[in-house]
């Protein structure tokens, strides 16, 4: 039997305060006053404290990001076009500051500035060709695991799916639970949801090993205290919970949830954690105890996750996701396993959109 020889992020600083040491981290990158760096920042901090701690030098670049909706490919390869109009030269860092949304798109522009074709060519598992340039994760919202995986999630022309890779994997982390303070209340349950869901997919999938249910088992009880406790490190614990979150998932698989949650985003436009949410509320038959607990932590923090939002959809949109969610295979491999494809039906599909 041949094991998956596993990447995961080298570097990584943990601590309040640790966002300072971002310019030291990276002067190690640049070896000439004329080497430049790319920051890629959620525009939500283009009006707030961290824009001005930002280590930016002369001749370096910030791109403020949108996402207000998911990451597209056509939004890495403008993106990737404009640092290549700042300067003939190769960045030396590329830094993605904010949510999972722009970590992703961090990701996928250090990918582009060294893989030719554009972004919707990679779309899919180990099609990158080459290194990808130097890259630094700061997150400012914790839950998606983005800092830790090895995919940078895109809607393309024809589909939702990541540019899956070792080369997409972070080069450094930089884990600064202050900086995830004052993230409006909506956002902050959704995007932990996302963590505590991918671990649930994750412990109960047939992929699950020893290795996988260590960090999922340790998250899942970090979410507990974040989303049932409201322990007063709650912002500590839920960053720790993300990282864990998506180390867990690198070597096992995510589930049913985000495979239904993909036809959400690319057919409806719903963002990834709120998405999940109300996929995962019309699962219990898959995840019985899981969707147990999370209605409760539902309550718990006075959320709305809407419901009936596919009821009066027509047909042939229901069965666009259908397509979009059966296209998920090792989701679904770890969901039923290698003969998931009895089981994944048109019919069970559209059945599940009906119920959300």
């Amino acid at each position: 039997m041949s094991y998956r020889n596993f990447k995961c992020v080298p570097k990584m600083i943990f601590g309040r305060g640790a966002f300072n040491q971002l310019d030291e981290v990276l002067a190690a990158e640049r070896k000439d006053e004329q080497d430049f760096v790319v920051f890629l920042v959620d525009d939500v901090h283009q009006d707030k404290p961290l824009k001005d701690r930002i280590p930016v030098k002369p001749q370096d670049i910030v791109l403020w990001v949108s996402v207000a909706e998911e990451p597209t490919t056509k939004q890495v390869d403008d993106l990737t076009l404009q640092v290549q109009n700042h300067c003939e030269r190769e960045a030396v860092s590329v830094v993605g500051i904010g949510g999972g949304a722009a970590m992703d798109l961090a990701k996928a522009v250090s990918l582009m500035l060294t893989n030719e074709g554009g972004s919707a060519k990679y779309q899919g598992w180990d099609l990158i060709e080459n290194p990808a340039v130097h890259h630094i994760a700061v997150p400012t919202i914790s839950g998606t695991g983005a800092e830790a995986s090895r995919t940078a999630v895109l809607c393309g022309p024809e589909r939702k799916l990541g540019l899956n890779s070792d080369y997409t994997v972070y080069d450094q982390i930089i884990m600064d639970p202050e900086l995830i303070q004052g993230v409006p209340k909506n956002q902050w349950f959704y995007t932990g949801m996302d963590c505590y869901i991918h671990n649930i997919e994750a412990l109960e999938g047939t992929f699950i090993n020893e290795f996988a249910r260590a960090f999922g088992e340790k998250s899942l009880e970090l979410c507990r205290e974040v989303f049932i406790d409201d322990h007063i490190e709650k912002d500590d614990k839920l960053m720790m919970a993300s990282y864990m979150g998506g180390m867990s998932i690198a070597y096992s698989q995510v589930g049913a949830c985000h495979a239904l949650s993909y036809g959400l985003g690319y057919v409806l436009g719903y963002k990834h954690g709120i998405g999940n949410c109300i996929a995962f509320n019309a699962l219990e038959d898959f995840y019985p105890e899981g969707v147990k607990e999370f209605r409760k932590m539902v309550d718990i923090h006075n959320i709305d996750i809407p419901t009936g939002i596919c009821k009066d959809l027509p047909a042939e949109t229901i069965a666009k996701m259908v397509k979009i969610a059966k296209g998920m295979a090792p989701l679904w491999d770890n969901v039923y396993g290698p003969d998931w494809q009895e089981k994944v039906t048109d019919e069970l599909l559209t059945e599940l959109y009906l119920k959300m």
